[in-house]
């Protein structure tokens, strides 16, 4: 949606690489956080992981939010912990609904100008979406595997978008080089995940090693051959 809003590419840098340096941001505060409250005396925060999955807190992600908001800011911290970890998602769940139904649209060359046409994609999306969380909510584990595949999901998307993004640069004679290498080095490493994961294949270590390397030298042979044909055309 981000990238359908700009009028021209040079606001890409500034939206993008800001986005990534602000969430990078945020990923440090919270690593730091979970170090000193886990592990700093006289009561350790992991003490309370204990009481806080007796209390219903089954997955990690709510319940390092919760303790911690909880701890060291009370009724207020709740009230954060609240905002953040019920009110943020459901407008980032807004957006990648909106996202997803503009990306089936685009795929199928529905006109989403009519209503009818927007309730025909949204409303299959809306029957799944529901279905994943009643089941998330009758299986204790549920949150944890929902956010293993939207984990290794989000790096495969990351894969074809620098795959995309380096096919770009090469049409305008830009250094593709810049994407190459990430796009390689993610292709390795998500092949290889997928080999090993227990919610994909679950190949032992050093096939799905193996397999990762495969995926790499696969990666860069076509992207090669296809670089010499695009150069001679």
């Amino acid at each position: 949606l981000m990238a359908r809003c700009l009028k021209s590419e040079r606001k890409g840098r500034p939206i993008f690489y800001g986005a990534m340096i602000t969430e990078g941001m945020v990923a440090l505060v919270w690593a730091t956080v979970a170090m000193w409250f886990f592990y700093d005396a006289p009561q350790p925060g992991y003490e309370q992981i204990a009481g806080g999955a007796a209390n219903g807190f089954h997955t990690s992600a709510p319940m390092v939010v919760n303790l911690v908001c909880n701890d060291w800011l009370g009724v207020l911290g709740g009230i954060l912990a609240m905002l953040g970890v019920v009110a943020a998602p459901i407008t980032s769940g807004d957006t990648a609904f909106r996202s997803a139904r503009l990306i089936v649209a685009q795929a199928l060359k529905i006109n989403q100008l009519p209503k009818a046409n927007r309730l025909y994609i949204c409303i299959p999306l809306f029957v799944a979406s529901f279905a994943l969380l009643i089941w998330q909510i009758s299986n204790p584990d549920g949150f944890n595997t929902i956010w293993q595949y939207f984990g290794w999901a989000n790096q495969t998307l990351s894969v074809f978008t620098l795959w995309s993004i380096t096919v770009y640069l090469v049409r305008e004679k830009k250094p593709y080089i810049i994407t190459l290498i990430p796009a390689l080095f993610m292709t390795c490493v998500c092949t290889t995940f997928l080999a090993v994961s227990k919610t994909a294949f679950g190949l032992p270590l050093g096939v799905s090693y193996a397999v990762g390397a495969a995926a790499l030298v696969i990666a860069a042979a076509w992207f090669g051959m296809w670089l010499k044909k695009y150069k001679k055309a």
